[in-house]
This record gives structure tokens, C-alpha cells and sequence, in this order.
């Protein structure tokens, strides 16, 4: 008789919250319910602001909030009398109350289940009054998750954790579905274009003027070049300061004379249409000065489509294409960027290559796949839990 699937309790932001962790969330807890072949749901402890709780009215969701210390008790003891038998937590800094979150402590100091902690974020060099949180959550935590295998290097480094209680497991992504691309571009107005795609909440800091000042030479060369901006403007840097800076880069843009190879998609994407989108595009490029980001869920997403990339050298971006620099280059140097696309875009055979090349990383991340990894991770620390449960009786 084959034992029950594992009961897994989220922890999270979780749909319909518009927020990439709720998103991933969302797909992780439905990746792992196909892997189990079950059909009970598995809960969601979502964590939320006051005027968000209606929005979590299933009888598998359970709300937080955030700023409420008293939920995460509440929480932990309701897990500790449930069928659950592991919590995935998902972290990210800004989505728990408490100073850096530290009220996620009350929460873990209480629950008597096995936890695995995915780390969303890692710093090589973490900061006041960080550090001592995610110091705490690791502790707490039985085992850890990270995107990146430059993390386990960095937890270790820093907090002294052994590799044996960490785990890289990539980046979930859709399946590739290539089948209706032709009618996405159609119906985008790409036809006969060379598309470069960028995505995420536009503010200061996504260089973007990188691509346009780099695209104001290509463009002799490859008339064909389009490149398309999605995504609305973040709701801090609108709440401080509107539309300024999508303003400026429009001023850039008529300034170099780039009308014509500019495509604006000013609004909320739902992932279908990103996919769709992602999947249409030609090259997808994250020209970020940050060289210390960790994790890109949409560099994630584009290598899952098997999209070539072109990106300056962020953590995340070199953990990726691990061997393949080419696909590589520094911030700032508009003129290399420039020389590159050119390239790309006209050396014969050159994006086929890229395209198989990422094809052949991506194939990794697909959803199904990720699922089933963490699946067989859960089952082997609860495994480990009960064995030293019984050593001790």
C-alpha cells in the first residue's frame, strides 16, 4: 500500500495578489499537486494587508496579516494541530511585518512541523537589520532553498549553514508553447521586425537607457530592430514622482530619433499574455546596472522559453548561462551592446545557435520538472524527521 501524498502548508503573497512571489507561489503549490497525483489542496497561509483579507475566502487559505504579530501564533499552533506534514515557506524581504520581517520568527519558533525555507533573496554581504533575520530563519528552518547556486556559497560564507542543509533547485517556468507565435506577433504589430523584449515594473535603475542609447547605432544596421517595453511604472516610484522618468525616456527617444523602433506596453500584464509575449520576441534582454541580483523571474521565464538573452553580468544572469559569456556584457557600454545586437542579428545562423543553447538550459526549469524536485525534497526531509524522531524515542 503506497503511503499518502505529504500534506504541504504555503506560506506567501498568493494570487490574485499581483506580486511575482504570489505568482510563483501559485504555480509551485500547482506544480507539486500534479507531481502527488493528488486531489486534496494543499493550504496557503497568505500573508496580507488588512483591505486584501476578502480576497482569500477559500477553505484551503488561511490570511495573515502582515503587520499582525499575533496571526503568525495563531498560524503555527493551527499548523501544529492539522494534517500538515511540511511548510514550504517562501521568503522574500517586505512581504512579513516586523522589522526586516522579524515577525516570521514568532511564526517559526512555534511550529512544530518540518520546514524548508526557499531564500527568494540572498546577499553576498548582508546588511543591518537583515542579517540577523535571515541568520534566525535559517535556523529555524530544517532545510534550504535557493535559485542560485551562487547562494549556497553566500549562506555559507556568512551564517556558517552546511551545504548539507541547502539546495538549488532553478527557477520554475511555463512549457515552451510555440504553436500560435506567428499570430502573437502578428497581432502585436512584430511582423517583419527584430524584437528585443523587456519586462518588470519600470522605475530608475532597469537600464533601459543602456538599450536605447545602444539601439540609436543599430538601427543603421538593422532597420528592423524593435524594441518593447512592458510593464506599468512601479507603484512606489509613481506614488513619488508620477510619470516623470517614463516621460524622460521618451524625450531620450525622440532625441535619438527612435520612434519608429520603440513599442510602449503600458500596462498590467496577466502571465498568459507574458508567456505569449516572451515566447514571440526575438531576443530578451535585462540590461541591469545591479550586478547583486540573485534571482530575475523573467530572465527565468525567457530561458524556460527558450529565448536567447542578452544581459549585463548580475549574479543571476552569469548562475544562468553558466559557460556561455557571449551572452554577457557590462553596463554602461553602450557601444559593445550596440556592436553585439548587430551581430546577433546578422552573423548567419548566430540567434539559432543562442536559441539552442538556452533551449538546452531551460529545459530544467519547466514547471513539472521543478515540481517534482521539490517534491522528492520534502519527502526525503520529512523521511529525515521522523528518523531522528525515532532515534531519540
Amino acid at each position: 500500500m503506497n503511503p499518502r501524498p505529504p500534506q504541504i502548508a504555503y506560506v506567501s503573497t498568493y494570487v490574485p495578489k499581483k506580486c511575482g512571489l504570489a505568482t510563483y507561489t501559485h504555480h509551485l503549490r500547482e506544480a507539486i499537486f500534479h507531481a502527488k497525483g493528488s486531489r486534496s489542496p494543499d493550504p496557503v497561509l497568505t500573508m496580507c494587508n488588512p483591505d486584501e483579507q476578502d480576497d482569500y475566502r477559500e477553505t484551503w487559505m488561511l490570511p495573515i496579516i502582515k503587520q499582525e504579530v499575533d496571526d503568525y501564533r495563531r498560524a503555527a499552533e493551527l499548523i501544529n494541530q492539522s494534517s500538515v506534514d511540511i511548510v514550504s515557506l517562501q521568503h522574500e524581504f517586505g512581504i512579513f511585518g516586523g522589522e526586516a520581517g522579524s515577525h516570521l520568527l514568532e511564526f517559526l519558533r512555534r511550529l512544530k512541523k518540518p520546514v524548508v525555507t526557499t531564500f527568494h533573496t540572498v546577499f553576498e554581504q548582508p546588511v543591518e537589520p537583515y542579517a540577523p533575520v535571515q541568520r534566525e530563519i535559517a535556523r529555524w528552518s530544517d532545510h534550504l532553498l535557493v535559485m542560485n547556486r551562487k547562494g549556497l556559497g553566500y549562506l555559507q560564507d556568512n551564517f556558517g549553514i552546511p551545504l548539507d542543509k541547502m539546495t538549488f533547485i532553478p527557477h520554475g517556468t511555463p512549457v515552451p508553447n510555440n504553436a500560435d507565435r506567428a499570430k502573437v506577433r502578428r497581432e502585436a504589430g512584430w511582423d517583419n521586425r527584430k524584437v528585443l523584449f523587456t519586462f518588470g515594473l519600470l522605475g530608475r535603475g532597469k537600464g533601459i537607457e543602456l538599450i536605447l542609447r545602444s539601439m540609436a547605432t543599430a538601427v543603421q544596421a538593422v532597420p528592423e530592430l524593435l524594441y518593447v517595453i512592458a510593464g506599468q511604472t512601479h507603484p512606489e516610484v509613481r506614488k513619488h514622482e508620477g510619470e516623470t522618468y517614463r516621460e524622460e525616456l521618451k524625450t531620450l527617444i525622440r532625441h535619438l530619433g527612435l520612434e519608429h523602433h520603440v513599442q510602449w506596453i503600458d500596462r498590467y500584464l496577466p502571465e498568459d499574455e507574458l508567456v505569449s509575449l516572451i515566447s514571440a520576441c526575438d531576443l530578451y534582454v535585462t540590461p541591469y546596472p545591479g550586478m547583486s541580483q540573485i534571482t530575475s523571474g523573467t530572465l527565468a521565464y525567457a530561458a524556460g522559453l527558450g529565448r536567447p538573452i542578452l544581459s549585463t553580468p548580475y549574479v543571476y544572469a552569469r548562475d544562468l548561462v553558466q559557460g556561455r559569456e557571449e551572452m554577457l556584457l557590462p553596463f554602461g557600454d553602450a557601444d559593445a551592446w550596440s556592436a553585439k545586437l548587430i551581430e546577433v542579428f546578422t552573423y548567419p545562423g548566430m540567434l539559432a545557435n543562442w536559441e539552442r543553447q538556452i533551449s538546452e538550459i531551460g529545459r530544467s526549469m519547466h514547471w513539472p520538472h521543478v515540481g517534482a524536485q521539490h517534491l522528492r525534497l520534502f519527502q526525503r526531509i520529512m523521511t529525515e524527521q521522523r528518523d531522528k524522531i525515532a532515534d531519540v524515542v
